[in-house]
């Protein structure tokens, strides 16, 4: 094999030639990988792994610090005199930290909102984020969450689907969606889709039926069998757009439905769980360690919450049309 001088000289392998701007790319490649997962690599070391001079591999060095400084403007490149290696020094910002790593394996695990080959496929794909020296750490502490992982019942894939639902979203398509009920008849339902969340295990789709604008209906995205475009578009105006956190804050259980505000007294002895559980919820008095507490909410999913309160609640008062608006297709 021969070794690279110059730009422009070939090197012989495997029955062929590669151009030398070829193995030079494959090296800054593999440096730049080593150097992103947290190795600490070493000048004369590297020269003699890839027969070239350390002139050279000073060269590539000085490439990939421009990148760095170009693209990920928050990292460089750092010289240890001590141990005589280069590092990748990594921002805090714009990088997920080991500890970043850790909370999202486990909210993402807490969540069940995945099949088990999805959701092991994104706890992979987060843990390649931090180094390999600190790897075992984090997959020991979400070890045991992984082995007992019990995905939801429909053990569908979603990741995809969610994508292409986006894409219909932010290109604003009419689209006919196949939907099995909750009952298990399918029906068919032309929509206006213009968001997605997540509650409770499951990813809903939020949609107008066309010609009705007073609220969305959801649809529970696992229960979506296929989707048919080629309808036509639909706009609304800037004043009337979807607003995903409003509605998010407004809604129970995913229950659609008519605005309303509810006044209740709540005697309990967790308030925080009634605020954090209704965001849009506003103390108006208190006495006695009895709270008069305002709130907003689509449908009646805020009745469910509140009747599971038992006599730590009492509903006082109500206003909106209220009663829980499903759509035909029994979308919940």
């Amino acid at each position: 094999m021969q070794a690279e001088g110059r730009e422009g000289r070939t090197e012989v392998a495997m029955g062929g030639e590669i151009p030398a701007r070829s193995k030079q790319s494959r090296r800054l490649i593999a440096i730049f990988e080593r150097l992103n997962n947290g190795e600490a690599v070493n000048k004369s070391a590297l020269a003699q792994e890839y027969n070239v001079s350390e002139k050279t591999v000073q060269r590539d060095l000085d490439e990939l610090r421009a990148y760095f400084a170009d693209s990920y403007r928050c990292n460089t490149i750092h010289y240890d005199r001590v141990s005589n290696s280069y590092s990748l020094a990594k921002s805090d910002q714009g990088w997920l930290r080991n500890v970043d790593v850790l909370a999202l394996c486990k909210v993402l695990l807490e969540s069940r909102a995945f099949n088990k080959k999805e959701m092991n496929e994104l706890i992979d794909k987060l843990l390649l984020q931090i180094s390999p020296a600190d790897c075992p750490h984090v997959e020991k502490l979400i070890g045991k969450e992984r082995v007992s992982y019990v995905e939801p019942r429909h053990g569908k894939d979603l990741l995809e689907l969610i994508w292409l639902l986006s894409e219909h979203i932010t290109e604003q398509n009419i689209i006919e969606i196949k939907y099995c009920r909750q009952d298990g008849k399918a029906i068919q339902r032309k929509i206006e889709a213009v968001g997605i969340l997540f509650s409770e295990f499951y990813f809903y789709l939020l949609a107008y039926i066309p010609g009705q604008r007073d609220h969305p209906y959801t649809y529970r995205v696992d229960r979506i069998e296929s989707i048919r475009d080629g309808f036509g578009t639909f706009s609304i105006p800037y004043k009337d757009r979807f607003q995903d956190g409003e509605f998010r804050d407004r809604v129970q259980f995913m229950y659609s439905g008519s605005l309303q505000t509810v006044v209740f007294e709540y005697s309990g002895p967790s308030l925080e769980a009634i605020q954090d559980r209704l965001p849009t919820s506003r103390i108006i008095k208190e006495e006695d360690g009895v709270y008069t507490i305002m709130a907003e909410s689509f449908g009646d999913g805020i009745y469910m919450f509140l009747d599971a309160q038992g006599d730590k609640v009492r509903i006082l008062s109500q206003q909106g049309e209220g009663g829980d608006s499903k759509d035909p297709a029994d979308c919940s």
